[in-house]
């Protein structure tokens, strides 16, 4: 199935960059490139992996990578923003769409949000109606490879109107839920919002 190409247009005409973003060569690499980061990454088997969807769905779905490779597949060509300052432009993501993702889970009328779960443990949610948009992938290749450990793989979700933190890497599992809450970062330090165009970082209250 051939993929489909599309590019998202920059919010602000004029202004390649949100404020307070300069631009960067290449996406920093998880626990590797950030100064002052030492982690260890998850080894995750491809064979062994599975992509969890349920909570408030008609459907409820356990997906393995021949699986999520079936479903339709697209490129996107978008800006990766992280909440730290830095910006990669126009970066090429290949995978498939969230809306066909949901649209195959069978949302319940109840369902408003998404939480989102991680191998290493991470968290975070948005609301279903900031997950509509034709460039918010579950994305498995970048730039024409596959999206690399450090940077996520083998599956991570892009959302390019936020801030990085709210494109949780090694994805495993969503949760439908009617109520929201607040993920790693959203619960001490970073806004739950992340809109990168208001320049919305830091949580407030």
């Amino acid at each position: 199935m051939g993929a489909m190409f599309f590019r998202k247009k920059r919010e602000e005409p004029g202004h390649h960059l949100p404020l307070g973003q300069r631009a960067v060569p290449s996406i920093l690499r998880w626990g590797i490139d950030h100064p002052g980061i030492v982690c260890d990454l998850p080894e995750i088997d491809r064979a062994k992996w599975r992509l969890v969807v349920e909570g408030e769905v008609e459907n409820p779905l356990s997906l393995d990578w021949g699986a999520l490779l079936s479903l339709p597949q697209v490129t996107s060509v978008s800006d990766f923003h992280c909440v730290e300052g830095w910006s990669v432009l126009d970066q090429r993501w290949e995978g498939v769409r969230f809306s066909v993702l949901m649209a195959a889970a069978k949302l319940r009328p109840t369902a408003k949000y998404a939480w989102f779960k991680c191998a290493d443990g991470y968290t975070t949610s948005l609301p279903l109606v900031e997950l509509k948009g034709e460039d918010v992938i579950l994305a498995h290749r970048l730039n024409g490879e596959e999206l690399p450990q450090p940077l996520g793989g083998p599956l991570r979700l892009m959302v390019p109107q936020k801030y990085a933190y709210k494109s949780p890497m090694w994805l495993t599992g969503i949760t439908l839920t009617a109520k929201d809450a607040f993920g790693y970062w959203e619960r001490g330090y970073y806004s739950n919002t992340a809109d990168v165009w208001k320049n919305d970082r830091f949580r407030t209250s």
